[in-house]
């Protein structure tokens, strides 16, 4: 057992209210400059859609995450060593800015400038790219509450034709997307240059801007579509989970301004060596499971053991104990894991919506609180069951249909409660749970406070001074790792080739992250220059010298 923590987010979906306030926020940020234009590190989709790249989840156009060859073995859906050599000046599987969208502004120097006239002047929008006029004919949420349209939802296709002619009549619900941070990412593994690390204090995945070389494998190695390529700097750049304010405690900027309240960041403690297990398993309707079972249960004794001797501080481990993350995935049971058939062990789990089953009761008169009725249309609305299996298990509806059946056993048992009656624990044994188990979820799904909906112990200093090696370390760097010369990768020890420069200065880039200069730290003369300097201009000898215009 090799204990490691991972800061994971849940977001329950029931809640999402579709106002977009987490994208602007994030944008404002994070995005908000020149060469970004088109980038949402958080988005906001309306589904049954496209989604924001369009049809980003279609892996047999984008071929991102992973697959099993035909030894069982997990393997680049893009491809290993050699065809990402072949493809490395001239990608063919990345979005085109159509994909995403043209970004745009508008005129807003005719409507100032504009003397007076009988008609209205109008701004007309130009290309933040092109500087040119242009015809607005798509963005990152067009299809916003259009539910649609049927034939262009990659998911809708795996339902069936039932599902196409009646789903604008079933459901609509809005899906809150960011980078998944993930246990297994493929995005690491395909990077040539060995840029992006996954953090061993608390597994964030970060993309060295100092060591990318703007090759994109990462924008087609990740089946989220969630790295994104700065055509300004010619680097890549993606969701940093808001890593500054983590450090200190505080939750992320979609988190901190969500207006449902929906999201939930906490500490969950896994297993690292099952971590490839897992993920290779031969099924797509295992992986689910498979992933739960790899999360450590932080009460249990030998577990706290192990996380201490690893180096975990005493506050993080209490920090996991109460994480409202791990509760609502291995406790309660009611996240799922965002298409877990590409294997790259997302971290942002998503409580399915149920209000498309309840307001299909309500449309039929019938009482949509009702324990009976509610069971009753899980059982015969399977459309929305169905695709909510496509989006979050791989197709197996049974994990899904469990969630809904617990969410509408806590919504019956509570509504007793709240009109006064006697609670009838029935209720909450049919779907496997007690009535205080059942009262504990409704109080953290309903009621929860702030520290209580994000326990995010602050990082420790000695973490980011004194065990500098922890600190920046990838944690993908070891044996059967999926990337930084781990096992599983196209560059990794399995491939049979050599590992390529980029791998082997790993180990040099993070002693260089974590030294005080960027200069031989025997250079004594500089040295007293650094002493010396009064924090203005530019110390002697740390620069070149600037050259004349």
């Amino acid at each position: 057992m090799r204990v490691m923590a991972q800061m994971a987010m849940v977001m329950n979906l029931d809640k999402c209210i579709g106002c977009h306030t987490c994208s602007v926020t994030c944008k404002q940020a994070w995005t908000n400059r020149a060469g970004t234009e088109y980038v949402w590190f958080n988005n906001v989709e309306t589904r049954p859609g496209q989604g924001y790249p369009r049809r980003y989840e279609d892996q047999e156009e984008w071929r991102g995450g992973w697959t099993l060859n035909r030894r069982g073995r997990l393997t680049l859906k893009g491809g290993g060593r050699f065809k990402k050599l072949l493809n490395i000046f001239s990608n063919p599987k990345l979005p085109s800015i159509q994909d995403y969208y043209e970004p745009w502004t508008y005129d807003y120097e005719t409507l100032t400038n504009a003397p007076l006239q009988e008609h209205t002047p109008v701004a007309r929008p130009k290309s933040l790219l092109t500087g040119k006029d242009m015809k607005i004919s798509w963005s990152a949420n067009w299809d916003d509450d259009l539910g649609g349209p049927p034939d262009r939802d990659v998911l809708l296709a795996a339902v069936g034709d039932k599902v196409k002619f009646e789903f604008k009549q079933t459901f609509m619900f809005y899906l809150p997307r960011i980078c998944e941070h993930c246990l297994n990412p493929s995005c690491a593994a395909s990077c040539p240059s060995g840029a992006i690390y996954k953090r061993v204090e608390d597994g964030i995945v970060l993309v060295d801007q100092d060591k990318c070389r703007g090759w994109r494998m990462c924008v087609s190695g990740c089946p989220y579509k969630k790295i994104y390529f700065n055509h300004r700097t010619g680097k890549a750049e993606k969701c940093t989970f808001c890593f500054p304010r983590i450090e200190v405690g505080i939750p992320t900027v979609c988190s901190e301004t969500c207006v449902g309240r929906l999201r939930y960041i906490g500490l969950l403690l896994y297993d690292a060596d099952r971590v490839l297990e897992a993920a290779s398993v031969p099924s797509a309707d295992d992986l689910y499971e498979a992933q739960r079972n790899v999360f450590l249960d932080p009460h249990d004794p030998g577990v706290v053991a192990e996380a201490e001797r690893a180096g975990i501080p005493r506050d993080w481990i209490e920090g996991a104990q109460r994480s409202p993350v791990y509760a609502l995935i291995n406790k309660y049971k009611v996240a799922l894991p965002l298409h877990p058939e590409y294997r790259t062990m997302p971290m942002v789990w998503y409580i399915p919506p149920l209000s498309p089953v309840v307001d299909a009761v309500r449309d039929t008169g019938y009482d949509a609180e009702d324990r009976a009725n509610l069971f009753a249309a899980i059982e015969a609305l399977r459309i929305p069951v169905d695709y909510l299996a496509q989006l979050f298990t791989a197709g197996d509806p049974a994990p899904v249909d469990a969630v809904l059946r617990r969410l509408a056993a806590m919504r019956s048992y509570m509504r007793d409660i709240n009109m006064g009656r006697d609670p009838d624990e029935s209720i909450p044994a049919a779907v496997g749970m007690s009535g205080e188990q059942t009262y504990e979820m409704y109080r953290l799904l309903a009621l929860a406070k702030y520290d209580e909906r994000y326990v995010i112990p602050p990082a420790h200093a000695e973490q980011a001074h004194g065990l500098e090696e922890l600190a920046t370390e990838c944690s993908l760097n070891y044996e059967g790792g999926p990337g930084m010369g781990g096992g599983s990768g196209p560059f990794g020890e399995s491939s049979g080739g050599p590992l390529p420069i980029a791998v082997e200065n790993f180990h040099m880039l993070v002693e260089r992250q974590t030294s005080d200069t960027l200069v031989d730290p025997g250079d004594k003369e500089l040295r007293v220059n650094l002493l010396n300097w009064d924090g203005k201009g530019r110390p002697e000898g740390l620069f070149p010298p600037k050259r004349d215009s």
